[in-house]
């Protein structure tokens, strides 16, 4: 009886562990500029748990972060939280800086071989910026998430910001962020490409 006690106790702790997502991004999942619990990250802690699905949801997001500064924080939010899936939304504020294409391309392909070395599976969300650098920037830019899904044939949602980016009733007056009602559809977008793995 005790044995018995001690492998379903063990059992139910590994269950709990692995049922952790990792939202690891920036002002686009932290919720910038809106009340609380109105961000797509939220939103989605919200739908699992209405749908049964038993996930806890970590929003590691921060505004202004970069890929890089992902990458530093990773490895403690891997070990601090053991995540079964890591969603990856960076990338943003490289390229409004004008960062490097192939420094971007090397962070996010550290970022996932990291999640995956620690048993999480991981998820691409892509970014797309305006065209202040041009269209070789710009177009190179976009590619490194398709190019990256494919080579490690992980899940991609194809543009988060999707049927939100030019719809000024979806966006925030700064024209960067989307509003309550922009999360919603981000939540959508990210939906379609997550449930077909949870």
């Amino acid at each position: 009886m005790l044995a018995a006690l001690v492998l379903l106790t063990g059992a139910v702790s590994a269950w709990a562990e692995a049922s952790t997502i990792v939202v690891l991004g920036d002002s686009l999942s932290s919720g910038y500029g809106l009340p609380l619990g109105q961000s797509w990250v939220s939103r989605l802690d919200g739908r699992l748990k209405a749908e049964g699905y038993g996930y806890e949801v970590v929003n590691a997001s921060i505004a202004g972060d970069t890929s890089s500064g992902g990458l530093a924080r990773l490895p403690g939010l891997l070990e601090a939280h053991n995540p079964h899936i890591v969603i990856i939304e960076l990338g943003g504020n490289d390229g409004l800086r004008g960062q490097p294409v192939r420094n971007l391309r090397a962070n996010l392909v550290r970022i996932i071989e990291l999640t995956r070395a620690h048993g999480a599976a991981a998820i691409l969300t892509g970014i797309q910026i305006p065209p202040n650098y041009g269209p070789s920037y710009t177009g190179s830019f976009a590619r490194i998430y398709t190019e990256l899904a494919a080579d490690f044939d992980i899940p991609l949602v194809g543009f988060l910001l999707e049927d939100v980016a030019l719809n000024g009733e979806l966006m925030q007056p700064d024209g960067l962020h989307p509003n309550a009602r922009g999360n919603e559809v981000m939540l959508e977008n990210v939906w379609a490409v997550l449930a077909e793995i949870l």
